[in-house]
């Protein structure tokens, strides 16, 4: 049993989720590209406007998945924002890329875009941006000199889904785009992720990687009498029981972003007085973006303050957690040349930043206990 009263997540669930995994089990294929996560490509597809959309086991394996799409090759450059979950560098690394650390925008946590210029190189390949919190990071900006320079974007939009950018969904911008359905996630299957595609010329190489690197969707379709190995590739098709439990979620779309949308704006409308008067940042989302109401998250005055808090809310049973640290800082960042002051927002703000419990079946009584539990802390010395 948790010791936690109040835990920082719990997956959501709504639905149909046990009566389609029921379901898919009774159809006796249970492997990957079933009728479910056809029908989750077709629903993302829709919905999003995308080129196609491939369901993955994880939004890492979307990101390797990127990688091998572009061709990635030792030597390359790739820029990523410091702020993030190491995914985001290391399916590129894996192919031999340089990461080069981008730091990030006090307001949105996004990578700043003002850096790109002093960043790139002729040896960069591609931008790696995260859309932070669902915010979305300044796409005119980024995707203009992307264009100028001829460098593939990759949005990482693990936090993301249904965001948008100036009324435009957020995964529609780069050439690729990735999706987490990760258990802490808005819509979940415990574990998996898909892949975007914008870039038309690459479905077909995609569905060879996702493979193995055989060309088996060709074979399904008709469109050879045998399937073989063509290129590289690994395992990246989730269960089709998986899926099922996913698009349950889908289905519910609506109800779950409404209800999401109810818990921020109540973290922001009663933290917002008590937060100017402790000199503590609330999240930015700027007028042009809608966010998916991925997270809430305070920044603290200083680190100090940030624990003592945590251990103030542990005392009430309430868990908060810190976020992504800085990359460049390390073990691997240093190795890649990272060193302090590189990033001197994500080095100061990843020590700061602090996210309170948020997910689908929050209730009001215990979000204001939640609510109530900050308040009444006083240890801002």
């Amino acid at each position: 049993m948790s010791r936690y009263r109040i835990p920082f997540n719990k997956p959501t669930r709504i639905g149909h989720e046990i009566e389609y995994v029921s379901e898919s089990l009774a159809t006796q294929h249970i492997s990957g590209d079933g009728d479910f996560t056809k029908r989750c490509h077709a629903f993302l597809q829709d919905t999003l406007g995308v080129g196609k959309a491939l369901l993955t086991t994880s939004c890492t394996h979307a990101l390797e998945m990127a990688a091998l799409l572009l061709d990635i090759q030792p030597g390359d450059e790739v820029i990523v924002p410091s702020f993030t979950f190491v995914s985001s560098v290391n399916a590129f690394v894996l192919r031999g890329a340089k990461p080069v650390f981008a730091d990030i925008r006090p307001d949105t946590l996004n990578l700043d875009e003002r850096q790109l210029p002093e960043l790139i190189t002729d040896r960069t390949r591609a931008i790696v941006l995260v859309h932070y919190a669902g915010v979305a990071c300044n796409m005119d900006e980024i995707m203009s000199l992307a264009r100028e320079r001829n460098i593939a974007v990759v949005e990482d939009n693990a936090h993301g889904l249904f965001s948008r950018y100036k009324g435009r969904y957020l995964g529609t911008f780069g050439e690729l785009a990735t999706l987490s359905f990760h258990e802490t996630k808005n819509f979940t299957c415990g574990e998996g992720g898909a892949l975007l595609i914008n870039d038309i010329s690459l479905v077909e190489r995609a569905e060879i990687i996702r493979e193995k690197g055989t060309d088996r969707s060709r074979f399904f379709r008709g469109q050879v009498d045998k399937y073989t190995w063509v290129e590289l590739g690994s395992s990246y098709l989730p269960s089709d029981m998986l899926a099922a439990f996913l698009l349950a979620q889908f289905e519910c779309a609506a109800e779950i972003q409404a209800r999401r949308r109810e818990i921020w704006h109540r973290y922001d409308m009663r933290l917002r007085d008590w937060a100017a008067i402790n000199q503590v940042q609330s999240p930015t989302v700027p007028d042009h973006v809608e966010q998916s109401y991925h997270l809430f998250y305070l920044l603290l005055p200083s680190a100090k303050v940030r624990s003592a808090l945590i251990e103030h809310l542990k005392s009430q049973r309430i868990l908060s957690v810190f976020h992504s640290q800085p990359l460049h800082l390390s073990t691997m960042g240093q190795g890649f040349g990272g060193k302090p002051g590189d990033c001197p927002i994500t080095e100061d703000l990843a020590d700061r930043l602090l996210r309170l419990p948020f997910y689908y079946a929050l209730s009001q009584a215990d979000q204001d206990e939640v609510i109530a539990a900050l308040l009444s802390f006083t240890e801002w010395q």
